[in-house]
Parts: structure tokens; C-alpha cells; sequence
């Protein structure tokens, strides 16, 4: 079993930034992907990004793309994601995830353990 445990949300007013973090409990398994999705009353579990831990390769949702990182550190164990110019749009419930396939995946389904998810609030 892994846990995840997600750390960092907040408020914050538009234009501003917050970095989100992700920490595993233990190494999961040797090739796996870690993504962030966010919640919000209008939309389940929307992807927003995701990182290969072996080769690094990263997919972003295109509503993130350019103002959002995501990032790694294997000693930690951990997963990052560094949100620049946040807009109100962006506040939601943001969960880590999971996934043991090969393919980074945008599908939510294919992600096995999640993270119990961080508020965050972006004012205008």
C-alpha cells in the first residue's frame, strides 16, 4: 500500500503562485507515473499534470501549460507542482495520484492510489 500526502494549498490572489507537494510514503514500484488532478463542483477529477518518475517526461493539461511545472525529487520520494500566475479558475481541490502503467495517462482511472487532496483558493 502507498500513501500519498499532499501539502502546500492555500489562498492567494490572482497572479500569484503556490507550490504544491506530493510525498509517497515508500517507493512504489520501478516504473510508474505521479499526477496532480484537481476537483471542483463543476468538474471531477480534471487532469492537470502528470511526471514519468523513470524518464522524467511530463504532460500538462493545456489550461496549465506554460504557467504550471511539475517536477520531482527521487530521494524524497516526493512530486512538485510549482503554479504560476494562478488564476481564479484555478481553485479546486488538488489531489496527487498514482498510476503503475508505462504511459503517462490524463485518465483519472488509470491512476491506483490518490492522495487525500489541498485546497486551493485564488481570489480575484
Amino acid at each position: 500500500q502507498v500513501q500519498l500526502v499532499e501539502s502546500g494549498g492555500g489562498l492567494v490572489q490572482a497572479g500569484g503562485s503556490l507550490r504544491l507537494s506530493c510525498a509517497a510514503s515508500r517507493r512504489t514500484f520501478s516504473t510508474y507515473t505521479m499526477g496532480w488532478f484537481r476537483r471542483t463542483p463543476a468538474k471531477e477529477r480534471e487532469f492537470v499534470a502528470a511526471i514519468s518518475w523513470t524518464s522524467g517526461s511530463t504532460d500538462y493539461a493545456d489550461s496549465v501549460k506554460g504557467r504550471f511545472t511539475i517536477s520531482r525529487d527521487s530521494a524524497k520520494n516526493t512530486v512538485y507542482l510549482q503554479m504560476n500566475s494562478l488564476k481564479p479558475e484555478d481553485t479546486a481541490v488538488y489531489y496527487c495520484a498514482v498510476d503503475l502503467g508505462l504511459r503517462i495517462s490524463r485518465n483519472w482511472f488509470e491512476y491506483n492510489y490518490w492522495g487525500q487532496g489541498t485546497q486551493v483558493t485564488v481570489s480575484s
